[in-house]
């Protein structure tokens, strides 16, 4: 949403970046690099209440902490080379055996706990794949010691557009397309003789990026009921996104895992691009799990740093899926069963994975069958 002191990145700061080369290939087919994009490096930071701002991922930076930290750091260390071989088999065991306690208890449980709100003990490790970092303990002892930087995370160096963020690039894949934009779906039905029609007009195919909770309530000549019960169990969360005018600062995202914040990072997009300000201003949007008020907001933002300035803000109700150990076999098994009458599932919400946008772009990929991309999809 542009807005007069700059570009409200209403759910997120969305850029892009993949290790998928299959949508790298489909992706940079379709937009011109040099001409729309800008590159940038990723610099990240977290933030502590005593002021100081630590280099992101933490496990690279321990030695910019208190020296009683560092030695704790080091202890754990030693301990995650004797357990070497141990599988963990959940998000908190993972981070416990792959970081150490000290960065577990310092940041890690903190942060997650803001983010998830929920017990990190329950969530499956197959939730977050592709997302965990993965360092050995002798990486993080090296990192710290020889003071590198990691290149090799999510995100370390990522393309955004110079103009208009993300939503570039959803109406630049628009262009030459019939779509009807704000219209309500009230059922879709699959006919007998195979055919599915969409509140009355027929179809070849359906492709459902919508919440898979929804479907049960819209579906019609297709059996849910003995799904319907584990579907509306499904657990999520929004995000509040309050756009703020803040001071000038070199970083890209700051984290926040403090209980003084009830937000948990601030995303600078308008270090992202010179064209996400208005002449004179910086912006960036702070992220509070769940809905919050602008009363709320606004006392939260006098403790936090960069003076932000409250503007306007936003809740998106549906942005942060949670997965159980049966959430994968239970979208599984009805994407099997949608995929018989020409209906598939793609999004975030339709198969209740935590995508980035090439990870949804990868299942958009697969929903069609396209192998090395071309003009199929």
């Amino acid at each position: 949403e542009r807005l007069d002191e700059g570009l409200f990145h209403v759910c997120g700061g969305h850029v892009f970046n993949t290790k998928d080369e299959q949508v790298s290939k489909w992706f940079w087919t379709r937009f011109n690099r040099d001409r729309d994009f800008l590159k940038a490096m990723r610099n990240s930071a977290i933030a502590f209440d005593d002021g100081r701002f630590v280099g992101y991922p933490i496990e690279n930076h321990v030695y910019q902490l208190p020296d009683a930290i560092w030695q704790s750091f080091c202890s754990d260390l030693e301990q995650i080379e004797m357990g070497a071989g141990f599988a963990p088999t959940n998000f908190a065991d993972f981070l416990r055996m792959r970081f150490g306690e000290t960065l577990y208890e310092l940041y890690f449980k903190p942060y997650n706990a803001k983010v998830w709100r929920c017990d990190l003990s329950e969530v499956p490790l197959e939730w977050l794949s592709g997302k965990l970092p993965m360092p050995t303990a002798e990486e993080m002892r090296r990192a710290n010691q020889e003071k590198t930087e990691e290149t090799s995370f999510v995100h370390s160096s990522f393309w955004y557009e110079k103009h208009g963020g993300s939503q570039f690039v959803a109406d630049t894949l628009a262009k030459g397309l019939s779509v009807r934009y704000e219209t309500d779906v009230s059922r879709i039905q699959v006919k007998r003789d195979g055919g599915v029609e969409v509140d009355g007009e027929r179809f070849d195919r359906v492709v459902f990026c919508g919440n898979v909770k929804f479907l049960p309530q819209l579906l019609e000549g297709v059996d849910l009921r003995g799904m319907a019960k584990e579907l509306d169990a499904l657990q999520s969360h929004g995000t509040t996104a309050a756009f703020c005018e803040i001071d000038r600062n070199p970083y890209s995202w700051v984290y926040q895992p403090s209980d003084r914040h009830d937000s948990h990072r601030i995303i600078c997009t308008g270090n992202f691009a010179p064209s996400n300000n208005a002449e004179g201003h910086m912006t960036a949007t702070v992220e509070f799990t769940d809905e919050v008020s602008d009363d709320t907001i606004r006392r939260q933002l006098a403790r936090m740093p960069f003076h932000p300035r409250f503007i306007k803000s936003h809740f998106s109700e549906c942005s942060y899926p949670i997965q159980t150990a049966q959430t994968r076999d239970l979208v599984f098994h009805l994407k099997t069963l949608l995929s018989q009458f020409g209906i598939s599932l793609v999004g975030r919400f339709a198969e209740w994975e935590y995508y980035n946008m090439d990870a949804a772009m990868a299942s958009a990929m697969r929903a069609v069958g396209c192998d090395g991309c071309g003009d199929k999809l």
